[in-house]
């Protein structure tokens, strides 16, 4: 039986979020093509009505994976720009690879991934940081996207640093810290 467009873009969109979580929560280079598949349900030859390559995957959910983020710190936002990076700076975010920022999760491995999806990441890091500027308290859009590229990239750092911390009131104080430091921007 063949499968309608719309079924057939909902299996797609299906196989891009959950390779979003794979990549995010054991790596791009760890998560092969038939772990997405089977965690999706589906057979492993199946895989390429959907797409070109793997690579082509990455990139996709690589940009679904910045779009979820973006939107979930743009709702916390609506409360101000210190309530955006509690969200962001939080222990539950640390705790939540799978669902959290994929630049944190996967960025030494997007930068050394193909062209396209450093494009992919490059392009979020931009949307990330001008959803950023337009919170920051300032009438200088010049120095708010500074502020905001400095932000970003310490929140990056920060949370990344925090997974690989071992000692878990240190990994937190050094979320707490940064999370001050960026909240007084």
């Amino acid at each position: 039986m063949k499968r309608s467009k719309l079924e057939t873009a909902e299996t797609r969109r299906r196989i891009v979020e959950i390779a979003a979580g794979e990549f995010r929560t054991n790596g791009i280079h760890a998560t092969g093509v038939a772990d997405v598949m089977a965690a999706a349900g589906l057979s492993h030859g199946g895989f390429y009505r959907h797409f070109g390559s793997k690579e082509h995957l990455v990139a996709e959910a690589c940009e679904a994976a910045i779009a979820d983020i973006i939107g979930a710190l743009e709702a916390a936002g609506k409360k101000g720009f210190k309530a955006l990076i509690d969200t962001y700076m939080s222990t539950s975010h640390r705790d939540s690879p799978a669902s959290g920022c994929p630049l944190a999760s996967m960025g030494s491995e997007l930068a050394r991934a193909d062209e396209s999806t450093r494009a992919a990441a490059s392009r979020g890091f931009d949307e990330f940081v001008d959803m950023l500027a337009k919170r920051i308290r300032s009438s200088e859009e010049d120095t708010n996207r500074s502020k905001a590229v400095f932000a970003l990239s310490a929140m990056i750092g920060a949370l990344t640093m925090s997974r690989i911390i071992a000692d878990p009131e240190a990994s937190a104080s050094l979320l707490e810290d940064v999370r001050q430091q960026v909240a007084a921007i």
